[in-house]
Order: structure tokens, then C-alpha cells, then sequence
């Protein structure tokens, strides 16, 4: 059974930096396409961030330059690192991991305010 368990969030205020982290079991994050999507209130959950099993990464347009995912298959984790964080960067941040079957992890809150 595939579990994925993400750690990392809270409160930071504008500027600040976050690394959020995703603990998986069951699956090899150095296997599969693993990302992580965000959703705020009221709006649809949408990708920031992938990584490839050959470690090619993309992101959202919003947080180039800002976030880098990265993984460390030795403890079969990945991270978001989250820098020059802004009050729009709120809301609940999701691991996944994206096969023939995709799984989520519980989610992360990430408030950005001061």
C-alpha cells in the first residue's frame, strides 16, 4: 500500500522560506513522476511542481525561480524548498505520486501572512 505523508508546513511571513517534505512508503519516489499541487480556498488544486524519474523538474509559472523540488532516494523522500514566500502562496500543498494510479498524500497547510 502506497503512503505518502508530508511534513513541513505553517506559518511564515511574507519573504520566508518553507521546505515542505513527503515520506513515502509503499512506492519508490526515484520510480515515478512525483509532484506536489496546491490548493487554496475556493480555487481548483493545481500543479506547482514535478520531478521525473531522470530527475528533470518543472514548475508552475507562479513559482519559478521561488521553489525547487528535489528528492532523496536513500530515504525516499521528496522536498519543496519554498523561498521569497508571498501572501498568494497560501494554501493546503499536496504530494503526490503519478503512475497508472495516482496517490495523494493528506496535505500540508502553508499561510503565508504577517
Amino acid at each position: 500500500q502506497v503512503q505518502l505523508v508530508e511534513s513541513g508546513g505553517g506559518l511564515v511571513q511574507p519573504g520566508g522560506s518553507l521546505r515542505l517534505s513527503c515520506a513515502a512508503s509503499g512506492r519508490s519516489v526515484g520510480s515515478y513522476f512525483m509532484a506536489w499541487d496546491r490548493q487554496a480556498p475556493g480555487k481548483q488544486r493545481d500543479m506547482v511542481a514535478i520531478i521525473t524519474p531522470g530527475g528533470s523538474t518543472q514548475y508552475a509559472d507562479s513559482v519559478k525561480g521561488r521553489f525547487t523540488i528535489s528528492r532523496d532516494n536513500a530515504k525516499n523522500t521528496v522536498y519543496l524548498q519554498m523561498n521569497s514566500l508571498q501572501p498568494e502562496d497560501t494554501a493546503v500543498y499536496y504530494c503526490n505520486s503519478r503512475g497508472i494510479r495516482t496517490y495523494w498524500g493528506q496535505g500540508t497547510q502553508v499561510t503565508v501572512s504577517s
